[in-house]
């Protein structure tokens, strides 16, 4: 049965969940340009989410099994990356900790549905948190990847600052408004 859902999106899913794995003994260790390949692989991984999506899309591919593992897939990876950033003091505890409350919480509400045999895919606001978090871990590796290689002028435009707290902010406004809403979607609904 599960090898009938393995068409490509699904393959790619799968992947980035692997992808992740990597990414994190990547960034467990101190070693020369850590965050630089962190980097590559973080992007490279979210850049799948993205393909998945549009080839299930295009070529009818979207299945029960990638309604539910790609939001999981983008779950692990991005919740290992701000908990690996927040280890490093790059970002507050307590903004992580919010993050993986709502992944958490909204998870437990899809299983609850996925009880009542209903399937819930991600809704735009969803999709803008996870466009929001992966741009924000992207702004931070990529710029301690360009300290790394000794690149500090690049490293220290003032337009990377800018750019970490604005998508700081929009990761906290996507977030805590994506959960709210997905909550209320369901309670309304009498899912739960």
């Amino acid at each position: 049965m599960l090898a009938s859902r393995m068409n490509l999106p699904n393959i790619l899913t799968l992947a980035r969940i692997g992808m992740s794995v990597v990414f994190v003994a990547v960034l467990s260790f101190t070693w020369p340009h850590a965050f630089g390949v962190g980097f590559i692989l973080f992007l490279a991984a979210s850049l799948t989410d993205f393909l998945d999506g549009y080839l299930a899309r295009k070529h009818n591919q979207v299945t029960d099994f990638g309604k539910l593992m790609d939001p999981l897939a983008d779950k692990i990876l991005v919740s290992a990356a701000m908990v690996l950033l927040a280890v490093e003091r790059f970002l507050p505890a307590w903004f992580v900790i919010l993050i993986l409350f709502r992944e958490f919480l909204v998870t437990g509400v899809r299983m609850l549905a996925l009880g009542n045999r209903v399937v819930i895919a991600a809704d735009i606001w969803g999709k803008l948190k996870t466009i929001a978090q992966i741009v924000l871990v992207c702004l931070i590796l990529g710029r301690e990847g360009l300290h790394e290689m000794n690149w500090h002028a690049v490293a220290n435009w003032a337009l990377w600052e800018w750019a970490r707290v604005f998508f700081y902010y929009a990761t906290l406004v996507t977030t805590v408004l994506s959960g709210v809403l997905y909550l209320r979607t369901f309670l309304k609904h009498g899912e739960l």
